[in-house]
């Protein structure tokens, strides 16, 4: 299994790893910085780097076969690479904060309306979830509603249920499109304190004002039950923590 770093400091940027398997899937650590690919929210990207300043670089993260493997992507893996080779993982933190940003940004969302959840994307900049409702929510509603728990700097939290506890809770699973990360006898829940709490394995700010201000973009009716709201951040930029 990969060590997920991530998991438990979402604001580590770089990380000592070394190599554990190199092959057509993609390269795997025994530890790494990168988030894989899931639950809506995309996988990371950065570089590897040696001591002798060769680099490589990591155009995306995914999930492995095997439960707690993670394989990093590149264009062309190198003859240098080889398995027990000590290397540096550097994530492209500017994105990932944006896609962190976003993803803390979709819960407050799903507080915000209060219906089940039966899509979403987590981008970079922007996001959508899709709810099952009947009826159109006012867009300027929703904006001032979202940007008054974002100003209002809740912090986030996290702590960790079985996964018999999960299922004696079933209202706690807000996505009825993508289950809670199983596997490991145990989910993670997400919890905005006073806002929210919901099982998510993705990474997340440590308070909702690092959002900053984030627009209403659209809502769109995709069909008799279902209404997409879009969000966008007005200026695509890097918020120093």
């Amino acid at each position: 299994m990969t060590e997920e770093i991530f998991r438990n400091d979402a604001y580590a940027r770089r990380c000592e790893a070394q190599v554990v398997c190199v092959d057509e899937h993609g390269i795997q650590f025994d530890r790494t910085v990168f988030y894989p690919e899931g639950g809506g929210q995309p996988g990371d990207s950065g570089r590897l780097l040696l001591a002798d300043g060769r680099e490589l670089p990591i155009i995306n993260t995914r999930k492995g076969a095997q439960p707690g493997e993670i394989r990093h992507l590149t264009n062309g893996l190198p003859d240098w690479l080889r398995p027990g080779m000590d290397v540096g993982l550097e994530i492209d933190w500017a994105r990932r904060y944006r896609l962190m940003r976003m993803h803390t940004c979709l819960h407050l969302l799903s507080a915000v309306i209060v219906a089940p959840v039966t899509g979403g994307q987590v981008g970079d900049g922007y996001g959508r979830l899709d709810f099952d409702l009947e009826s159109t929510p006012d867009k300027d509603e929703v904006a001032h509603k979202l940007n008054a728990l974002i100003h209002s700097n809740a912090p986030v939290r996290f702590r960790w249920i079985t996964d018999a506890e999960l299922d004696a809770r079933p209202e706690l699973v807000k996505t009825m499109s993508v289950q809670p990360p199983r596997g490991l006898g145990r989910v993670r829940l997400v919890d905005i304190e006073g806002v929210d709490l919901q099982p998510c394995g993705g990474t997340h700010v440590a308070h909702i004002g690092e959002i900053g201000e984030v627009a209403v973009t659209k809502i769109d009716k995709k069909g008799r039950l279902n209404r997409r709201v879009r969000l966008e951040f007005p200026a695509v930029k890097l918020i120093q923590t």
